[in-house]
């Protein structure tokens, strides 16, 4: 059977970011740059060199069922990485019952018969709590692949995510994580509870490492990946002009299409009432403004501080005791809570930017998921 041979230069290599030797090492970058397959690459070199194992975890059970988890080393059996690591004595990896199994070669019938050699296991956030009696004492290496996403993290993710963690770590210090996703979404959970505060303002190709405790034994490196072959002969398909395709042409981080201010206003005289959302470390400025009998909300970023913090009403992920703070917009209390609510659900409100309404997109994603209701 003829193999064919990828040119792994043209593809993103983890020598920089293993140079960092961090216990946490998350890349992010356009799609198809070659992270996941580096980092797979990586694992299968650790077992053949001294037989660890390694776990995958990803957000959804749908994502490690056999159907898809059998397609993750398929490049690596493509380009002959397994048959090369083993001298030729296994040729791919095959999934079952949550196992990753390397496979023996061909047989006379083409056919690839599974071994015995487990070589990692498969594990979902959703269902993690099925799992976690079980001990997995030779994992060495752990892939969080694609932690980052346009749509739905789980409630609580970052705590879900910690606990699988420490289902497989359990009492030792060996264990190694990586971290892989595209530019999907820049206002992600996994930054703000990680404390990765310079995310947002990384230059592709750089690296920062972040330090934590007295010992600074916990370290976090985070790679802004560039793509070494800086073109790929597809991006001629994605050549429209819509800023969201800089993803997949150049791992700019996505970003949606919303709608602007659609008329000019006063300031003194058409504003009807302000309002304020603090998500992360953005503050935004919430204008019900009347023109024309037009009303509508209109969000820009603030860029002082709030200057009555106590009586203006505040949307805010953070717990407070001030009968002016809210926490879900979504979640109305009031009569004016269920106005403001009602101009989200009636497509009434309008931004300074796609960045605003980026960061406002993720404000009611968090709404809809924090569990605390």
């Amino acid at each position: 059977m003829a193999r064919k041979k990828v040119k792994e230069n043209d593809f993103y290599n983890l020598k920089n970011i293993l140079e960092k030797d961090a216990v946490y090492s998350i890349i992010i970058g356009e799609r198809s740059n070659g992270k996941t397959y580096a980092v797979l690459k990586h694992m299968l070199e650790q077992y053949f060199k001294n037989g660890s194992q390694f776990g995958i975890i990803r957000r959804w059970e749908e994502d490690i069922k056999p159907m898809r988890a059998n397609t993750f080393f398929a490049p690596h059996t493509e380009n002959k990485v397994i048959y090369d690591l083993s001298n030729g004595e296994f040729w791919g990896v095959a999934y079952r019952a949550g196992e990753f199994r390397l496979t023996l070669p061909p047989d006379e019938n083409g056919k690839c018969r599974m071994s015995d050699n487990v070589i990692g296991y498969g594990f979902a956030l959703s269902t993690w709590e099925h799992g976690k009696m079980t001990s997995f004492p030779n994992i060495k290496t752990v892939l969080f692949d694609e932690f980052l996403t346009r749509s739905y993290y789980l409630p609580d993710e970052f705590v879900i995510f910690s606990n699988v963690l420490s289902t497989i770590i359990r009492q030792r210090d060996d264990v190694k994580i990586f971290m892989c996703g595209n530019t999907v979404n820049k206002y992600c959970p996994y930054f703000e509870e990680m404390g990765l505060t310079n995310v947002k303002r990384m230059k592709k190709g750089t690296i920062d490492v972040y330090r934590y405790g007295n010992n600074e034994k916990l370290t976090v490196a985070v790679e802004y990946s560039d793509f070494p072959a800086k073109k790929k002969p597809s991006d001629f398909y994605f050549a429209f002009d819509n800023p969201r395709l800089k993803m997949i042409t150049s791992g700019e981080w996505e970003i949606g299409i919303y709608p602007h201010l659609p008329v000019k206003y006063n300031e003194y005289t058409d504003v009807l009432f302000r309002y304020f959302i603090i998500f992360g470390e953005d503050i935004l400025q919430c204008n019900v403004i009347l023109v024309n009998d037009q009303m509508f909300t209109y969000i820009h970023r603030k860029t002082t501080d709030i200057r009555n913090i106590d009586s203006d009403l505040v949307f805010s992920e953070a717990y407070s005791p001030r009968p002016n703070w809210r926490r879900r917009i979504n979640n109305p209390t009031d009569e004016l809570g269920r106005k403001i609510w009602s101009m989200f659900t009636n497509d009434r409100v309008f931004y300074q930017s796609n960045t605003i309404g980026e960061i406002v997109r993720n404000y009611l994603m968090w709404c809809k998921t924090d569990s605390l209701k």
